[in-house]
């Protein structure tokens, strides 16, 4: 299914407040097992509004980027929830191949950052979400629903 038959949505984040905001209302419409693939260059807000999601499915701890240590679980809140950041893997291949099954649990939801390393291996969206600097604390978000 393509962007425009899954319904495209573009919206302007003046704050990360803002940009969680963002994040939860994306989280409202998801179920078990769904994946969610969040782009964007390096500050560009994706740990911002995959924390938003994560508080609105009831996690309480701390939401970090997972990026040295590629993948965080989180427990405790609405569903089970996977963090992965893929950023510094060139490759998915020489990694161990249940690294990402791991983490894309059919019990819970899974966000990606960085996810094109691992485009072959996540399986298919259920949303897509592209954050890109628009000056200052601004931010453009498009997602896929």
């Amino acid at each position: 299914m393509n962007a425009s038959e899954r319904g495209r949505r573009c919206l302007d984040s003046s704050s990360a407040a803002e940009t969680e905001a963002l994040g939860a209302q994306i989280a409202a419409r998801l179920r078990s097992g769904d994946l969610v693939v969040v782009s964007g260059d390096v500050g560009a807000g994706k740990t911002t509004l995959i924390r938003g999601a994560c508080r609105a499915l009831g996690v309480v701890g701390p939401i970090t980027s997972p990026t040295f240590t590629i993948g965080q679980r989180y427990e405790g809140g609405r569903l089970p929830i996977s963090h992965l950041d893929l950023y510094r893997l060139s490759s998915i291949d020489p990694e161990d191949p249940a690294l990402l099954d791991d983490y894309l649990d059919p019990a819970g939801v899974t966000f990606v950052e960085w996810p094109a390393v691992g485009e072959r291996r996540l399986g298919i969206p259920a949303v897509e979400v592209r954050l890109e600097h628009a000056g200052g604390e601004r931010r453009h978000v498009e997602f896929d629903r």
